[in-house]
């Protein structure tokens, strides 16, 4: 079922994220590009944006859910997100994730106050699906990563409000697209504004799910990928988040995982960020391409739960 994001929903995700998170600032990168700025999401609590579109999706709850508890899957910072929102809105949260789930995004669910299942599938799709699954066996409301226009509200909705804030004249964003919740807020608050800027889509060729439902013209709702450093984005799309990315990106492209893994070193020993792959498509597009850009030109990094030896391992490798 296709959805679209409300301006009442905008309002709601605002005030709920502005009691609880971080305004993440904006980093000027000089190194990158004249006028190019980083919206550092890495620095938000949880160390992802995924905590705004937790707690909106929480605050929205009625007494019966909020009782009961709700049950999610993750690739690791939604289920972050929602353990810490869950334990500041008295909700109790049971989270699904993947074996391969990197162990920084497993220890934080667990000790923010969620209850943790680790289900030993390949890829993110498969471990939705079980969640699904279990969510109707318990009878818990089932809160999606990205197919929910609430959680987009929270995610993209309060981001793009705060890029607006600190740079009411930004020409481009550039985000990352894994489900492609994240690029539907920003949409959303684009469209509930008077701001005229262009959205720019990255992710990697190891799960190019959106580049491929573009060019198909169809929503891949699951997708297998290849390994990839950007964990966070793998699996599949909605159909609303596919119908919302065909008609409001100005463009959805793919970095591959050399790429990825060159500017999670760019940002550790160029900008002292220590950012996971799933941020780092993001870096990685617009060393190549921001001269290509209108700017002002503000790019989104999502996150930072990066395994530290996995990060020094790459610029091990690097040297």
């Amino acid at each position: 079922m296709s959805w679209s994001i409300t301006s009442a929903q905008l309002e709601s995700a605002s005030d709920v994220v502005s009691k609880h998170a971080v305004e993440t600032r904006l980093l000027a990168v000089p190194a990158l590009g004249e006028n190019v700025w980083l919206k550092l999401e890495c620095e938000q609590h949880t160390g992802s944006f995924k905590f705004r579109g937790a707690l909106s999706r929480l605050a929205a709850l009625d007494s019966s859910a909020r009782a009961r508890g709700v049950l999610t899957a993750s690739a690791g910072n939604h289920g972050y997100g929602l353990a810490r929102a869950g334990t500041l809105l008295d909700v109790p949260v049971t989270v699904f994730v993947a074996a391969s789930t990197p162990a920084v995004k497993r220890e934080g669910i667990a000790a923010a106050g969620a209850t943790l299942e680790v289900i030993d599938v390949p890829g993110y799709d498969a471990v939705e699906a079980r969640a699904k699954e279990a969510a109707v066996e318990r009878g818990l409301p089932f809160v999606s990563p990205f197919d929910d226009p609430v959680v987009a509200a929270g995610n993209g909705g309060t981001v793009m409000a705060e890029i607006l804030r600190a740079c009411p004249t930004v020409r481009t964003v550039v985000a990352p697209v894994g489900g492609g919740g994240l690029m539907a807020g920003i949409a959303a608050a684009r469209r509930w504004s008077d701001a005229d800027f262009a959205i720019i889509g990255v992710q990697s060729e190891a799960c190019p799910a959106m580049v491929q439902s573009l060019a198909e013209g169809r929503a891949r709702l699951t997708y297998e990928g290849t390994a990839t450093l950007a964990e966070g984005l793998e699996g599949g799309v909605s159909r609303a988040t596919f119908e919302i990315a065909r008609d409001e990106l100005q463009g959805m492209h793919a970095v591959t995982e050399a790429q990825v893994a060159d500017a999670m070193c760019f940002a550790s020993t160029e900008l002292g960020l220590s950012i996971e792959g799933s941020a780092a498509v993001v870096i990685a597009w617009l060393k190549l391409h921001v001269s290509e850009l209108d700017g002002p030109v503000v790019g989104v990094v999502s996150g930072g739960n990066v395994d530290p030896k996995r990060l020094a391992d790459l610029l091990v490798a690097a040297d």
